[in-house]
């Protein structure tokens, strides 16, 4: 296929509202569409409505000039929040991407590139020692610089919204469950206690997922930085959130033993930086298990809902891990004892877990 062929191959492949991010970026950034100049290409998609491309100048010899375009279509997305903790997380100097033009009405941001390769695309057993130091790093940077008042409370309504995802989407919608009776009790007595221990954790900026996939290798050794993306959804609350979601992700699984020393660096790293944890590790420990389960409860919720109002299906691959971070806890502590046998009963004799 010729240079021009090519070319005229990519853009069809666009859809309308590509093809305006596109044109929209180039005429920001003095770009034209001819063969050989930029390319414009998807960059990657996630679970929520935005998705983002890529556009590299073609005509650069010693070097390569990228950006981002952001497309989050404000029927369904408010690019606002992205904006103000972007700047939050700059002032905390935390490596995002920079905001070079903003078009609201529109949808469009563009974006400085913080790379192409995430965390999750070359995290091992091997190497995830030095990789989650500065990943650990930037989160207590993020956190030190926390004010109340600034971003939403993660509070009692929006903990329980998320954990009602749970049996709405997963049990109802997917496995065909509607909870009553003391099973219903029991759900409820399970989510009145998460939400409680939730609440009694010191407050800090959470980023709600922070995790491998939202983490960038922005630079190479030995001048490596980590970016850090996806932020939009931050809010104040419980400090051992992110630590968590770090170490407990949608995508790996670690041995139990490796999470826990991870943890404990966390902890004494954020002592030392003056966070306000408590010092017993310990109760940081239920802490961070506690609000894994209410984050893990969400996600299975989550990745049901994708699946069958939004048409993504991949995300239901990835619930086993979930089912796995429940049940493991569930089984360690027995005031979850009513969580683990709704489990027994009604999700593990549909995905038995290995």
């Amino acid at each position: 296929m010729t240079g021009s062929a090519s070319l005229a191959a990519s853009l069809n492949a666009l859809d309308a509202r590509a093809v305006q991010a596109r044109d929209w970026a180039f005429a920001c950034l003095g770009l034209s569409i001819e063969p050989g100049g930029a390319s414009f290409a998807p960059a990657s998609a996630d679970a929520s409505f935005r998705r983002y491309f890529r556009i590299v100048d073609g005509r650069i010899v010693d070097g390569r000039r990228s950006w981002i375009v952001m497309d989050a279509p404000p029927a369904v997305e408010d690019c606002r929040p992205f904006l103000k903790v972007g700047a939050l997380l700059l002032a905390a100097g935390v490596h995002v991407p920079q905001v070079l033009e903003q078009d609201l009405a529109q949808g469009f941001l563009l974006l400085s590139d913080l790379g192409a390769q995430t965390y999750l695309d070359v995290l091992t057993l091997d190497n995830a020692d030095a990789l989650f130091q500065p990943a650990i790093n930037a989160l207590i940077q993020w956190q030190l610089a926390s004010r109340p008042g600034v971003l939403p409370d993660y509070d009692e309504p929006l903990l329980a919204r998320e954990l009602a995802l749970f049996p709405d989407w997963y049990l109802s919608r997917h496995l065909g469950v509607t909870l009553s009776g003391d099973d219903l009790a029991a759900w409820q007595s399970v989510c009145a206690s998460l939400i409680a221990a939730a609440l009694a954790q010191p407050k800090v900026y959470v980023h709600r997922d922070y995790m491998p996939r939202n983490l960038m290798i922005s630079e190479p050794e030995p001048h490596f930085r980590v970016g850090v993306l996806d932020y939009q959804d931050a809010v104040y609350g419980p400090i051992a959130y992110d630590p968590i979601c770090l170490f407990k992700d949608a995508f790996l699984s670690w041995p139990e033993a490796r999470i826990d020393t991870w943890l404990r660096r966390y902890h004494r790293q954020g002592l030392m930086a003056g966070l306000p944890l408590t010092a017993d590790y310990v109760a940081f420990r239920r802490d961070a298990d506690w609000i894994g389960l209410q984050r893990h409860l969400k996600v299975l919720g989550i990745f049901a809902r994708i699946n069958y109002r939004d048409g993504k299906p991949k995300y239901l691959a990835d619930t086993p891990r979930f089912i796995r971070y429940v049940v493991d806890v569930a089984a360690r502590d027995a005031e979850l004892a009513p969580l683990a046998a709704l489990f027994e009963r009604y999700v593990l004799p549909v995905v038995p877990l290995a």
